[in-house]
């Protein structure tokens, strides 16, 4: 069983308290920067070192900013567990005779500092010759070219690789309703990741309206710079109704990444798990806890998939065709296309003899004796996050195949492996949508991506930082967008051949 390090704490960190990380154990969640002064007598760093490593901190670097006769200042970076933790180094580190703590910098927000992206140019302007070309008065001509034939913007401006990452900041990662200020660090990222795995220019867009009218309104007035839309962190139901009008409305690729991009991958992995356990997925029962927007887009996609029998359960028990569920659309159709047996009750009642079950919802709703009353060799996705349904420490030996969406135990099941292949190809097609078959390749890639023979329980979804991964999505996506006929770049021979933007080194 795998020991479960820098979780939940009942004592505080400190010398001989066993609750404490152990320096070449830690689980780095948190880095600082310490600036200290100290005397230069011999010996009084290390004792700094030695309080450190006495309270679960580990040093990443030590720089001199300058030196006296007497006294030095330095800077030393230190990994620890979390705020609570570092707290407890520094005090340690105070309390070294003629020692100072001058500041503490969150490593953190020094990467966040001025922002995380920028817009460059990809020719450098040094001359009037060529100012006159990228600017005035040579962009004239360009500019008449795309009055006369509007669609010539995919081929002389950044629209054929650009995309809007929209949110209005209601749904942010677990945090919920922080607005758009509180977003936009997020949408940054995911912009850094657009373009570090795919090659996608991406832009955030953090909108100061909750009101589906205006947004909606803002996209299709913006449309024009971008080849496809990323709608992001935008709270269950509004996002349904948001992602449906603007997918009628613009003939471009439009993906809420919280519903479709977690279905993806969730597929994914769940294609390979069930290798792992010799069942087909036509032949297992499947429950689905928690059907917001994730949960219902990973319902349809597995009904996709071929999924024979699919329970969705929500806080008020299994979801079953005949109720009323008018206040969510998304949970009255699972509700209306699943659950064939109309099995009810609570989650504990529904598990009993189910195959697989898949958590989107909240922590430790899992017990180990719902686990015992599974089927044989029961496959676990505990999707909850930071922490899961049930602890993958505590599930390991009841289950067959364990996923959660954490990075700290194997089979992370991370939106990251899916949303940058699924733009790259569909830009690379220039599809007018991204639809069901584009969303099932996707998955089907990045289950191919791990070899039969290098499939485990502990190896069933590929790491995100594998250089296999975007490609085989992209490739696959922008296939079946043409025999999905919602492609409107030729394929260059027999295969669709992805378009590779030079930006990408």
């Amino acid at each position: 069983m795998r020991q479960r390090l820098c979780a939940r704490r009942s004592a505080p960190y400190g010398p001989g308290n066993s609750s404490g990380p152990v320096a070449s154990q830690l689980k780095i969640a948190f880095s600082a920067i310490v600036r200290i002064e100290a005397p230069t007598t011999i010996g009084t760093f290390a004792q700094i070192a030695s309080k450190i490593a006495e309270f679960g901190g580990r040093i990443g670097a030590v720089d001199v900013s300058r030196v006296g006769t007497k006294r030095a200042i330095r800077d030393i970076s230190i990994d620890v567990a979390d705020e609570e933790h570092l707290n407890a180094v520094v005090d340690a580190i105070s309390h070294v005779d003629g020692v100072r703590v001058l500041h503490i910098t969150d490593r953190t927000f020094l990467a966040h500092l001025g922002g995380k992206i920028e817009v460059n140019p990809k020719i450098p302007v040094t001359n009037r010759e060529i100012l006159s070309r990228v600017y005035t008065p040579g962009v004239a001509r360009v500019s008449l070219a795309l009055a006369e034939d509007p669609s010539k913007a995919y081929s002389l401006t950044v629209k054929r690789n650009m995309v809007a990452i929209v949110t209005d900041g209601t749904a942010v990662l677990g945090l919920g309703d922080v607005g758009p200020y509180a977003a936009l660090p997020v949408m940054e990222g995911k912009a850094m990741l657009f373009k570090q795995f795919a090659g996608v220019d991406a832009f955030p867009i953090c909108l100061d309206t909750k009101d589906p009218d205006e947004i909606v309104k803002t996209v299709l007035n913006i449309a024009p710079v971008f080849g496809g839309i990323n709608l992001e962190d935008i709270s269950s139901p509004r996002c349904y109704e948001i992602e449906r009008r603007l997918s009628e409305a613009l003939e471009m690729p439009v993906m809420h990444d919280d519903q479709h991009g977690t279905a993806i991958v969730i597929l994914a992995a769940l294609l390979n798990a069930l290798k792992v356990v010799h069942k087909r997925i036509e032949d297992v029962t499947i429950v689905i806890n928690g059907i917001g927007a994730a949960g219902s887009a990973c319902a349809k996609i597995l009904m996709s998939a071929g999924a024979g029998d699919i329970i969705g359960v929500d806080r008020n028990g299994a979801l079953v065709a005949g109720r009323d569920y008018s206040g969510n659309a998304a949970m009255q159709w699972v509700a209306e296309h699943s659950n064939k047996e109309r099995r009810s009750g609570p989650l504990s009642k529904v598990l009993e003899g189910a195959d697989v079950f898949i958590g989107l919802s909240a922590p430790n709703v899992l017990s180990i004796d719902d686990l015992k009353h599974m089927a044989k060799d029961p496959i676990v996705f505990a999707m909850a996050n930071p922490l899961p349904e049930i602890a993958p420490d505590v599930a390991e030996p009841y289950v067959a195949v364990m996923g959660t969406g954490r990075s700290d135990y194997p089979n992370q099941i991370n939106n990251l492996l899916a949303f940058p292949g699924v733009f790259r190809g569909a830009l690379d097609a220039r599809a007018r949508c991204i639809n069901e078959p584009m969303k099932l390749a996707a998955a089907h890639a990045i289950a191919s991506v791990i070899a039969p023979d290098e499939l485990s329980s502990e190896y069933i979804i590929p790491s995100v930082f594998d250089n296999r991964v975007v490609e085989a999505v992209s490739k696959a996506v922008a296939n079946a967008a043409h025999e999905s006929g919602v492609a409107r770049r030729a394929p260059a021979g027999e295969e669709f051949e992805a378009e590779r933007p030079h930006a990408r080194a």
